[in-house]
């Protein structure tokens, strides 16, 4: 048995001293000399990343983006030749032939020339990735994937892309004299004085708001954020498009998911990880000031931002929170006006949850399952450790206000476009094996997504999740856009939708193949105990699809 050293092994170990835990991919010959490495590997006993297959390349992305969800660390993802939106490191690699089969001392695949070869991927990649560039020589490919691993950790954090020529993987590889460790990314923090100036002005500010977005994406500012709102009790809303679990909703403070109302008397508001919080973007919700914190308050990948912040902490969240914490704690803060906004607060947290309640109660009408009843049933019997990933349109709004959010990473809401929602609750159940994960998922959704091939992942890496479809036979998103800008055309006067009507299969029966449980439900009695069923049957070991049959 011959053993190669060749760039194979110089991207394995690259990967190594990145402490890269995964390499996702959708299988392609190109990658052969990896292959060879991972099976040296093996064989040899050491120590690096384990390998996840999958049968589609968009899997493998999703996969790599809800397991970086979870532990922060970015994945390896080949694909074949041929989201920077969330902001996940990650390092994209796909190979091709340079010589096509002209260089006689190389004898390469014949299927490069005239086949699978575009001539430059990196191209068509750069505008979707943080930066796409092909490596250069053998030489250069080593510290090339160590770069790029570096580089997507880096604010703002995001994709890098490598296209790597088969020819240069092939090449003998010598492993440097040195190889040093791979430093982790910096905490960035913010500027002393203007920590200074943002505490003077809550300090002064008699009604102040925080809106959140995105800091639950890292456990640290989830309970930073609950510390320092608390601390001076200040009143938390979720933004309109909140794609984390960013502040318990159970905390007297809470007052619900794009409730802008609080802000009418503010004189003080703090965006903590906000992206897009006010629509139309024009409409600024206070005559006081905004104050934007984030480690990376513009997005340059957006067509379109207005945050209308007066000014910026700009710096790691966590550590720009917990630096306002520390700042206020010095500072002499009046406990009269705190215990009176406590109370205030409260009392509209109270009221909140009551309007909740009574939606939900209401929903209870008839035999029919209205999706309240369907997230009342999910509080009542999943556990309270319960990871949600949601893929829904029309019932979105519903999930993030009615289901429970009390502890960190317990909700994630993917950007960008559909069909990522099974991908990523598998990653994220490959990084949390112990919590339970549901996706919730529309039935217009869920065709989105690789679903074979995804099924595919779930046996193949033992990885049980509930996928809750809610069956409502239709694009409602679709026709409420149609009807948003023709309420008194054709089609809203005659009822004659286009591209509505969705004739889906028995979506419950899809796991079959694969000795997945499956259920089908139509009636509000019988949800608790398909939720049970379902539960029961990942602890088995086994994915569950319900099929809900929703009446809106």
């Amino acid at each position: 048995m011959k053993n190669y050293l060749d760039g194979g092994e110089a991207i394995l170990e690259a990967f190594r001293k990145l402490k890269i835990d995964y390499i996702m991919s959708s299988p392609g010959s190109e990658w052969s000399p990896v292959w060879e490495a991972l099976a040296r590997q093996k064989l040899d006993d050491k120590a690096g990343p384990a390998f996840v297959e999958s049968w589609h390349e968009t899997l493998a992305v999703n996969m790599a983006t809800g397991y970086t969800l979870i532990t922060g660390r970015p994945q390896a993802v080949l694909l074949h030749a041929g989201a920077m939106q969330n902001e996940v490191p990650m390092v994209v690699m796909s190979g091709e032939s340079q010589t096509l089969g002209e260089d006689p001392a190389l004898d390469i695949e014949q299927q490069w020339y005239g086949g699978l070869t575009v001539g430059g991927i990196e191209r068509f990649v750069e505008p979707v990735a943080k930066w796409a560039r092909a490596v250069t020589s053998p030489h250069t490919l080593y510290e090339s994937v160590i770069r790029a691993g570096e580089m997507a950790q880096r604010v703002p954090k995001g994709p890098i892309y490598l296209n790597v020529a088969l020819e240069h993987m092939l090449h003998d590889w010598t492993p440097p004299a040195v190889a040093r460790e791979v430093p982790p990314a910096p905490t960035l923090r913010p500027r002393q004085e203007d920590v200074a100036e943002i505490v003077e002005l809550v300090r002064n500010a008699k009604s102040p708001v925080i809106v959140t977005e995105t800091a639950g994406r890292d456990p640290k500012a989830f309970s930073a954020l609950e510390e320092f709102a608390d601390l001076l009790a200040i009143a938390v809303i979720n933004g309109r498009v909140n794609a984390y679990a960013n502040f318990p909703t159970n905390h007297p403070l809470y007052l619900g998911m794009g409730r802008y109302k609080a802000l009418d008397d503010a004189d003080l508001v703090l965006l903590v990880g906000a992206r897009a919080p006010w629509y139309p973007p024009r409409r600024r919700p206070t005559s006081g000031k905004i104050v934007a914190i984030h480690d990376h308050p513009f997005k340059e990948h957006m067509v379109y931002q207005s945050l209308h912040a007066d000014c910026y902490l700009e710096g790691d969240i966590a550590e720009s929170l917990t630096l306002l914490i520390a700042a206020a704690k010095s500072a002499k803060i009046d406990a009269a006006a705190v215990s009176a906004r406590r109370q205030r607060w409260s009392r509209e947290h109270d009221g909140y949850v009551a309007e909740l309640r009574a939606e939900r109660e209401k929903a209870q009408n008839g035999s029919a399952i209205d999706p309240l009843s369907l997230l009342g049933a999910l509080g009542e019997v999943m556990p309270a450790d319960t990871i949600y990933v949601d893929e829904t349109i029309t019932h979105s709004s519903l999930i993030r206000q009615h289901l429970p959010q009390t502890t960190p990473q317990s909700f994630f809401r993917g950007s960008g476009g559909l069909g990522q929602g099974i991908g990523t609750a598998l990653g994220i159940k490959l990084a949390a094996p112990e919590r339970p994960v549901a996706l919730l998922v529309g039935d217009g959704s869920f065709l989105y997504n690789p679903i074979i091939q995804a099924l595919g992942a779930s046996k193949r890496h033992e990885l049980p999740i509930i996928i809750v479809v809610l069956n409502n036979r239709k694009y409602e998103a679709m026709r409420m856009g149609h009807v948003h800008h023709y309420p008194d055309g054709a089609s809203a006067s005659k009822d004659l939708h286009f591209g509505v009507t969705i004739d889906g299969p028995d979506y419950e029966e899809l796991g079959s193949h694969f000795g997945f449980h499956g259920q089908r439900v139509e009636n509000r009695a019988e949800l608790e105990g398909a939720l049970q069923s379902a539960l029961a049957a990942t602890q088995d070991g086994r994915t569950a699809i319900l099929n809900v049959v929703v009446s809106r």
